[in-house]
């Protein structure tokens, strides 16, 4: 069969670097850390006491107080970045059918700063249980994707996806795939998180995956360094409108980009380290690019998984080398995570409108807080160190991994008629 073009017609964002795209997009080209010690609650006794988490975050500037209160943390995030996409799109009830629009929204974790508030309320009480009436639908990882859809009267496909920190790219092929297919004309997609809390922290912590540098928390993130110990944890929230090629030329709609291809692939190794080779890496990126029909050439920006732990920058690179042979020496490479951290589900979708803005503005966003080369990583790639660099960038590819061996790729470029 034919398959249907795709391309973005809008984009949202709420991030620890800003609450819209443009902020997210300027800060990200500026080299900005959003790390910063811990506001959301007292950090004194964790061994890790920072984070990149929302500034300043007032739901009730973008909700209405009595919704807002049946919302938690991540879900606020989801449909705060929906209606900016929704609106960056200029999706409205005269100019698309509901029952073609649909959602597809992941999280890692879901409403975890929910269930460690209900739990926490019974534990301290008399033993009664006196639950929020609210809780499970507050805590439940598909919830986002369910009020996207009431908020907006969106009635085609809704559902959200997990697989830890690749959700959300999962969710963009989710979403390309059912425009392809002609199942939609129109996916809201992306991915949210809120999990900085006791438990998130606690939990992080205790398998020793987070970096431990109190002493300088905005430099902690530090992808591709000889001195980095572990991962920030991050917060927020990425939206994409991803609609049919023909349906966005007949609503006269603006675009982005054009979405390529994708891949998902397994480790099949272990249940949080990577691949010491990097073999689901590397299968990964090959499923995509054969699915965009491009070879390793056509690549000229990888923003890359690069979370900062000691063999997960190492794996990646050695898949980067093995799929693009001596082509990776002309691609830049980024790591956006040195900026927001790890934003776990919703990295896919903040790290994809870093591509897709890449793509727009012919400029790569910089690999910051490198102080010290790897020895065990070669030295001639471009991993785009501390300054944005610029350079024509017709496609770029975006990489995340998840604990449980789960890959997935996604791939944008630029749309030519």
């Amino acid at each position: 069969m034919d398959l249907k073009r795709v391309v973005v017609t809008g984009l949202g964002a709420i991030t620890p670097l800003g609450k819209t795209v443009n902020e997210f997009w300027q800060n990200l080209s500026n080299g900005v850390s959003g790390c910063d010690f811990i506001q959301q609650f007292d950090v004194a006794k964790f061994k890790t006491r920072f984070a990149c988490e929302v500034k300043d975050f007032d739901p009730t500037v973008y909700l209405d107080r009595k919704d807002a209160r049946k919302l938690d943390r991540y879900c606020q995030f989801a449909l705060i970045s929906s209606d900016e996409a929704v609106k960056d799109a200029g999706i409205s009830k005269e100019n698309v059918d509901p029952d073609r629009v649909g959602v597809i929204f992941a999280s890692g974790i879901g409403g975890l700063i929910t269930f460690q508030e209900e739990v926490l309320n019974f534990a301290s009480g008399d033993g009664t249980p006196r639950f929020n009436p609210f809780f499970i639908p507050k805590m439940i990882l598909d919830i986002a994707a369910g009020q996207i859809s009431m908020r907006h009267g969106f009635r085609g496909p809704n559902y959200a996806v997990v697989s830890a920190c690749a959700s959300s790219t999962n969710a963009i092929i989710d979403a390309f795939d059912n425009i392809r297919l002609g199942k939609a004309d129109i996916i809201i997609t992306g991915g949210s998180e809120a999990v900085i809390s006791a438990a998130g922290l606690g939990g992080f912590n205790a398998m020793k995956a987070l970096s431990e540098r109190n002493d300088d928390p905005k430099t902690a993130s530090r992808p591709f360094d000889k001195d980095r110990d572990g991962f920030v944890m991050g917060e927020g929230s990425g939206a994409l409108v991803l609609e049919s090629l023909e349906h966005a030329l007949a609503r006269g709609a603006k675009i982005y980009c054009e979405i390529a291809g994708g891949g998902a692939t397994a480790d099949a190794h272990h249940i949080t380290a990577p691949h010491p080779e990097g073999l689901g890496a590397n299968n990964v990126m090959r499923v995509a690019l054969k699915d965009a029909g491009m070879i390793a050439e056509n690549i000229d920006y990888i923003n890359v998984h690069g979370t900062s732990t000691p063999l997960g920058d190492i794996a990646e690179t050695k898949a980067i080398l093995n799929v693009f042979g001596s082509h990776a020496y002309n691609l830049n490479i980024s790591s956006t995570k040195s900026m927001t951290g790890h934003c776990l589900g919703a990295a896919g979708a903040m790290e994809a409108i870093a591509c897709i803005m890449a793509v727009k503005h012919d400029l790569v966003p910089p690999t910051i807080n490198h102080f010290t080369d790897d020895p065990e990583l070669d030295p001639h790639l471009n991993f785009t160190f501390n300054t944005a660099q610029k350079k024509v960038v017709n496609a770029a590819l975006s990489n995340t991994f998840g604990f449980g061996g789960h890959n997935a790729s996604v791939i944008v470029k630029k749309y030519s008629a």
